[in-house]
């Protein structure tokens, strides 16, 4: 539960009432992208449903009936988050803000290339590109939107094209069984195919951003110290 000098006002407004309760701002924001996996008592700063949060007022159960069909607060709470409008204050703003940007720019380095070269542009290249057009790094919209967006104005000035790398590697018998558990327990790639060899090795098919390539290669060279075989597929 967030503190209350940390929380901020999400209010809903319906049948002629207003209701609010105080918000950890940043796990209000994940929980309004589909992020189910937040609990509400940890996302508000107290388990009361107010009529005015600043003043201390709380809302009658007679109108939470009225509005809501019930007086539970976890499930008036969710639709307040989820339907309602969340107040930040202006460094709150600022703080998830520069979060969504640092977001959007790891996605897009993870993610895409320069159609020119085949290779994935460096964070700090996306970054100063930024720095040349306007974005408006918006704290409600998802990652998804915002990437959108961003690829939208950097392409004048960037070129930029999102790939998938699909990648076939043999990892001998003396790490095969090291090997099957960083490939399968790194979160950027997707198996398509994995089979034991008769002689203890082990064969993978992978897809990835193509973006990680170079990181994919470094984590199967670390782990196969140098003998894995590597072919890219597509």
């Amino acid at each position: 539960m967030i503190s209350l000098d940390d929380a901020v006002t999400a209010r809903l407004e319906t049948h002629g009432l207003r209701f609010e309760i105080l918000v950890d701002p940043e796990l209000a924001d994940k929980m309004r992208h589909g992020d189910e996996r937040i609990a509400i008592e940890d996302a508000v700063a107290a388990l009361y449903v107010y009529e005015n949060a600043s003043h201390g007022d709380k809302s009658p159960e007679e109108d939470l009936e009225k509005a809501f069909k019930t007086t539970a607060f976890e499930d008036i709470a969710k639709q307040i988050i989820l339907k309602g409008e969340i107040h930040l204050t202006t460094e709150q703003r600022r703080r998830l803000m520069e979060e969504k940007r640092r977001r959007v720019i790891t996605f897009i380095a993870r993610n895409a290339v320069n159609p020119q070269t085949g290779l994935p542009h460096p964070a700090t290249r996306i970054e100063i590109a930024l720095e040349e057009v306007r974005v408006n790094f918006d704290p409600f919209k998802s990652v998804d939107e915002l990437v959108k967006e961003t690829v939208k104005a950097l392409r004048p000035i960037l070129p930029i094209r999102f790939e998938e790398r699909k990648i076939a590697v043999r990892f001998p018998m003396d790490c095969a069984a090291r090997a099957f558990g960083a490939v399968s327990g790194a979160a950027y790639v997707t198996m398509e195919k994995n089979e034991w060899q008769n002689d203890g090795s082990w064969i993978c098919v992978v897809k990835i951003p193509a973006g990680m390539q170079e990181e994919f290669f470094s984590l199967a060279n670390h782990v196969a110290k140098g003998d894995a075989q590597i072919k890219i597929l597509e």
